[in-house]
């Protein structure tokens, strides 16, 4: 019996020492809390690295009263999703779950995350259902990543992707840090898009698979304003830095089009239009196989209803 049958049939117990736990968190004590003593319930015991991103709200030493196992870096300031490669850097385990600080993962994921990474050692990032709490409902991205169009290698155990959701994914860290981990100028906001464009040019694949389950209980600690100001940024940074000049130029359009006209998307674009020195000077374009899954995501991220800029 291998071990994902064992899984499946309620055999497979005790510790899994395959795979990690990586939590960003910043101001949300309630929540990480919450997170945190789901996380150490799962029957895989991961070890979990937890990166406080400069929280004044007492997380850090909620933490270490509250869950002395957990391996706690307390940063004196707010590393957006950089905090995970720092968490990253404290593990050796093969493969890395990351959660935000209001998702969970459902029991036996993380096992079954990590056999099916070990049967594909080209896989980089496998990125799981994600239900909505509470109810149970699944987020309305899930349809997309389910019916993704991209192109993808014919051994992949599901549809493969063009980018992922980090804070419902599991990633193979040998792939994680041969492209270098997240951006830091991108901070946090689609900083997935570009490291998975950077996977795919160096060889690596990316899938949705079904098995796996992510919760997300919505904080509603969160400045919404900020997360689209720089999410629009890190779009366009991401398109000029990796796409071709038509597509580019397209996807460019299409969001000055779309986006609300108001004093956030000014400020996204005021932001964007600040880094186009470093932009031009890092730009690389993604070879055509590469490209050719995001080129795929096109027509889908402009009729999207999960993907728009609103606050």
């Amino acid at each position: 019996m291998t071990a994902t049958q064992a899984r499946r049939e309620g055999t497979a117990t005790g510790p899994d020492p395959r795979v990690a736990v990586v939590v960003i968190t910043h101001q949300r004590r309630d929540e990480v809390l919450l997170a945190l003593s789901r996380l150490l319930e799962l029957p895989e015991r991961p070890h979990v690295v937890v990166v406080d991103n400069g929280s004044t709200d007492g997380t850090a030493q909620a933490v270490r009263e509250r869950f002395p196992a957990v391996e706690l870096v307390a940063s004196p300031e707010n590393l957006g999703a950089v905090g995970r490669n720092v968490g990253v850097g404290r593990l050796s385990t093969p493969y890395v779950a990351f959660c935000d600080d209001d998702t969970w993962w459902e029991p036996g994921s993380l096992r079954e995350a990590a056999d099916v990474l070990d049967a594909h050692p080209r896989l980089a990032v496998l990125t799981a259902r994600i239900l909505v709490e509470p109810g149970g409902r699944e987020d309305p991205i899930v349809p997309e990543l389910r019916d993704s169009p991209v192109p993808g290698a014919d051994w992949l155990p599901g549809p493969a992707l063009g980018s992922f959701l980090a804070g419902a994914s599991v990633v193979r860290r040998e792939a994680f840090l041969e492209v270098g981990g997240f951006c830091e100028r991108l901070w946090l906001g689609g900083e997935e898009e570009l490291m998975a464009g950077d996977l795919a040019a160096a060889g690596w694949e990316l899938c949705y698979l079904p098995e796996l389950t992510v919760h997300h209980q919505a904080s509603k600690a969160r400045d919404s304003h900020r997360r689209r100001r720089d999410g629009i940024r890190n779009t366009l940074w991401t398109t000029w830095l990796r796409r071709p000049l038509r597509p580019a130029l397209r996807r460019t359009l299409h969001l000055l089009a779309t986006l609300p006209r108001d004093r956030v998307t000014a400020q996204g674009l005021l932001a964007a239009v600040r880094g186009v020195p470093w932009v031009v000077r890092e730009r690389r374009v993604l070879p055509p196989h590469a490209e050719a899954r995001f080129a795929a995501l096109d027509a889908v991220q402009r009729r999207s209803t999960a993907r728009r800029y609103v606050s």
